[in-house]
């Protein structure tokens, strides 16, 4: 358990909010650059509780600007978009991608107020299908050089979805990797559809053993956290009959994402994203190790569980997550269907809004969950002491030397789980067609 002031201090993200004030200190997914590609490119954006506007200029640069005009508040996203930025139909001020007022045709001949009208503004960028903002003092920080930044655009799929709760339990379901022999736990073990929720319906590395099948005869995980330049690499290591061990590496990227194996030939980086308090976003980025991926499929495949334009869950507590009782006998643990994003999503929105930390009770397997919580409140500490060189990945590292982050599976056959690990990843970038090598 944890006070209620902690937990409104780790969750809680508006401008001057304790955890917000760490947020604003990276990159944060914005939006997808398919939300873009619309004949007016301008679309609305709530951030970190910020309502804002994201548009592209006639000469093709993004602006990510304050949504309410600051003359009388009216709504820019029904700015007119022309001479290189945005027109507030109101009155006809008129603001370029930095926020700053170019013209007031309204106003006296002559008048200079313009130049002290300055909207909100962020600095954004595209990374492999996701436009991403910098909301915070200085300048911006690099990106790392992780795989799903540095492949080429033909092996990144991304996307994003919503999810109705704070955006650390979201987070914080994807740090607990003793969650899957039951929340993705499937009764069945043949492969039905090539899903979402692949990486647990394939064959464990090496092995004619369903990973189905381990998660649900080895429940009991040891867990080793370790920490990193870049947050926490989470081994979990299921000891199979034999002396065989199953590992599995997956790993938290500070302050708000992580990343996973989804098969042998693809990870996902998962950022969750803060709209406000009480909702968010999970932006994934799909990362192959062999194949250009269909993205025009992915995304379909994508559509068929979430609608269009606010990419919000078809399933969710307005229809039971469509949950089946015949199905929870005899199929999946949940009966919710075989899309483990519904399982996940389940799990965090029935929390609440923003869980009450106050009344749960951690064990052994949610050790990754306390060293995150650890780490955001030393960074709550060092934003308020000024001291932002003091966060990770903001104190001086080369963020060039920060590759992968390894997330794997491998079977490791005389015990070295580390040797198998290592070498399960050599063997994914060696066969990689693009330069993963590390």
């Amino acid at each position: 358990m944890i006070s209620q002031e902690m937990n409104d201090s780790l969750t809680r993200v508006g401008k001057g909010s304790d955890a917000g004030e760490v947020l604003r200190r990276y990159w944060q997914p914005a939006a997808l650059l398919d939300e873009l590609d619309q004949k007016r490119p301008v679309v609305p954006v709530k951030l970190l509780g910020e309502d804002l506007v994201l548009f592209r200029d006639s000469s093709g640069e993004l602006g990510l600007i304050g949504r309410h005009c600051p003359h009388r508040g009216a709504d820019m996203c029904f700015g007119r978009l022309e001479d290189n930025g945005l027109r507030c139909p109101f009155h006809g001020w008129h603001f370029d991608r930095t926020g700053q007022c170019v013209e007031q045709p309204g106003e006296p001949e002559g008048s200079r107020m313009h130049e002290k009208i300055q909207s909100t503004s962020y600095p954004v960028v595209e990374k492999n299908g996701i436009i991403w903002a910098y909301m915070g003092p200085g300048e911006p920080p690099a990106f790392p050089n992780f795989d799903c930044f540095r492949a080429p655009g033909t092996h990144v799929f991304a996307f994003k979805g919503l999810w109705k709760c704070n955006w650390l339990q979201a987070l914080e379901v994807g740090i607990d990797p003793a969650h899957a022999s039951f929340l993705h736990r499937f009764l069945q073990d043949e492969d039905p559809a090539d899903s979402y929720g692949k990486q647990f319906r394939d064959n464990a590395a090496d092995t004619n053993i369903p990973i189905t099948k381990v998660l649900r005869d080895y429940p009991r995980p040891e867990i080793q956290v370790d920490e990193t330049d870049y947050g926490l690499k989470l081994t979990a290591l299921r000891h199979l009959d034999g002396g065989q061990t199953h590992v599995r590496v997956t790993n938290q990227i500070f302050p708000q994402a992580i990343c996973i194996p989804m098969s042998r030939e693809m990870t996902i980086t998962q950022w969750h994203v803060p709209i406000d308090d009480e909702n968010c976003y999970w932006f994934s980025m799909f990362t192959s190790y062999t194949d250009p991926v269909d993205k025009e499929l992915m995304r379909e495949q994508r559509l068929q569980e979430h609608s269009l334009p606010d990419y919000a869950p078809l399933k969710g507590a307005h229809n039971n997550y469509g949950y089946d009782a015949a199905e929870q006998e005899s199929e999946t643990y949940t009966g919710m269907g075989l899309d483990i994003n519904v399982h996940d999503q389940w799990a965090v929105e029935s929390m609440g809004a923003i869980q009450d930390r106050t009344q749960e009770h951690l064990g052994k397997t949610d050790v990754a969950i306390v060293r995150n919580r650890r780490m955001l409140r030393a960074a709550i500490a060092a934003v308020k002491e000024d001291r932002d060189d003091a966060l990770l990945m903001r104190k001086g590292l080369d963020l060039s030397t920060l590759f992968g982050p390894v997330s794997n599976d491998a079977i490791a056959k005389d015990g070295d789980w580390t040797k198998a690990t290592a070498e399960s990843d050599a063997a994914r970038r060696d066969a990689c067609p693009w330069d993963a090598s590390v």
